[in-house]
């Protein structure tokens, strides 16, 4: 997949890849667009959705929650499925499931069926990105070279998140369902590349040959774990509604999280290693992935409701309001590599919690008469420090992992992604309805309050990284001139 080593005396070529590697790098980096781009496309469709198919409020919600359900549930498993059973077949089979329920979402007539469409198209795409993940972390080999892949496909990912927004919009105002057939049309091209494309990068595990060395109980209830533990955040969205329910729910998955922990202790073939949680390392960037995604996600959702329900605008205009987040796009492959080799990824990471914090607080001060020149600011910081966050901590999350277990370390840093953004959107929409029911606040108060939400998020993510620049600084050893040499390469 990668070029062949360097010859002595040309670290620069380290960070070099032929044109194989680029090919899969590029289909890759689709299966993550799609991905992001398929999430934030469907946010913006939902009021046409309602209207079009008469969805009450709570089927509308379990649209939403189906997917995050299908996502957040089998992630892990989907990352030990991937180290297991083959990270390329892995790949191709949940990105062909995708694509066949994607379009199945948009011949959708009733709500049961666009709740069966996206429970599935989540539960697929949980396979599919960590394997598509793990394809690049063990093809590419460890040092410039796959920093530089892990930045441009992080890079893509946030770029799928801020763009869909405008290309929903767009979509939206042509029909919904294109917001389902549009990501049908990429991942067909991108299933077309991948399956010449695509090489497997490691034989599959002992388990692979023997159901009997599968962790079944482990797989079983991880998952019924994680489903549960999404539930319970998503069901935050609405804190009146039941709130022993959501108590129940909260601690029926610690008790199949503990239970689950017991098994791997005594399996001769954990699914889940445990002691890859000794790593501070890794503790910190899934706990900044929690936070970042938390921030970004509470954010974005406020944002949409200030421009559509309070100042009236259009999904295009809002969309295109939104544009700015987007510049993630284009400076995570350009300019956080440059920043990383310089500074060091945690110093970049920390670098863009802070810049994110100010950006969110910036927002406070938007209100009914502010214009959009006054908001360029805020959205500026928030698109640049999602740029220099996301690539890095993706960088963090799997760096000095075990090519065997960099499957469970994708599908770990993607669980955190998406409990950090169903928790960021429900946090922020309690806070709002609870600051609607004081008599003193009216929209305007209540979003405020709730961007608090962010601006904490942001704040604990800064702290939390803190502790890695202190742990860096008595450990690590400084650069050599020849690393630093072969990682100014990568851009040459």
């Amino acid at each position: 997949m990668s070029a062949p080593p360097p010859p002595p005396g040309d670290p620069g070529a380290a960070a070099r890849m032929d044109g194989r590697a680029w090919g899969v790098l590029f289909v890759l980096c689709g299966a993550i667009f799609l991905e992001g781009i398929d999430i934030a496309m469907l946010n913006v469709a939902l009021p046409a959705i309602r209207a079009d198919l008469g969805l009450s409020t709570g089927m509308l919600s379990g649209v939403v929650s189906a997917y995050v359900l299908g996502y957040g549930g089998f992630m892990l498993l989907g990352g030990r499925a991937a180290d297991l059973l083959g990270r390329r077949r892995m790949f191709l089979l949940w990105l062909t499931v995708f694509l066949v329920f994607s379009g199945l979402g948009g011949f959708a007539t009733e709500g049961w069926m666009l709740l069966v469409a996206r429970f599935v198209t989540g539960v697929a795409a949980a396979f599919m990105t960590p394997a598509g993940l793990s394809l690049i972390t063990t093809g590419f080999p460890a040092g410039p070279a796959r920093d530089r892949a892990l930045l441009i496909y992080a890079g893509t990912a946030a770029g799928g998140f801020s763009l869909g927004l405008v290309a929903g919009g767009l979509l939206t105002a042509a029909g919904w369902r294109w917001v389902f057939f549009a990501p049908v049309a990429l991942a067909a091209v991108i299933l077309a590349a991948a399956i010449p494309l695509i090489k497997e990068t490691g034989a599959p595990g002992r388990a692979a040959r023997s159901l009997a060395g599968f962790d079944l109980p482990g797989a079983l209830t991880v998952t019924g774990a994680m489903m549960l533990l999404v539930y319970g955040v998503v069901r935050l969205e609405h804190p009146g509604h039941g709130p022993g329910l959501t108590a129940a729910v909260f601690a029926a998955g610690l008790a199949l999280l503990a239970a689950f922990a017991a098994i791997e202790r005594r399996s001769p073939a954990p699914l889940v290693r445990l002691g890859i949680l000794r790593s501070g390392g890794l503790v910190r960037a899934n706990l900044g992935a929690v936070l970042l995604l938390g921030g970004f996600f509470g954010f974005q959702f406020l944002a949409t409701l200030y421009f559509q329900e309070l100042r009236g605008w259009s999904t295009v205009e809002t969309g295109l309001a939104l544009l700015f987040l987007g510049i993630d796009a284009v400076l995570a492959p350009t300019l956080t590599p440059r920043l990383v080799r310089r500074f060091g990824h945690i110093r970049v990471i920390f670098a863009g919690f802070v810049l994110a914090a100010a950006g969110y607080a910036l927002f406070l001060t938007a209100g009914p008469d502010t214009v959009y020149a006054a908001m360029i600011p805020t959205l500026f910081l928030v698109g640049l420090s999602f740029a220099l966050t996301y690539g890095p901590i993706t960088i963090a999350a799997t760096d000095g992992v075990d090519e065997r277990e960099q499957g469970l370390a994708g599908g770990m840093l993607n669980t955190a992604f998406q409990f950090g953004a169903a928790f960021g959107i429900s946090a922020a929409t309690a806070v709002q309805v609870a600051a609607l029911g004081a008599s003193t606040q009216n929209g305007y108060d209540a979003i405020r309050t709730a961007l608090l939400v962010p601006v904490v998020a942001a704040s604990l993510g800064a702290v939390v990284i803190a502790f890695g620049l202190r742990a860096r600084r008595t450990t690590a050893p400084p650069a050599t001139a020849e690393t630093a040499e072969a990682m100014t390469g990568a851009t040459r």
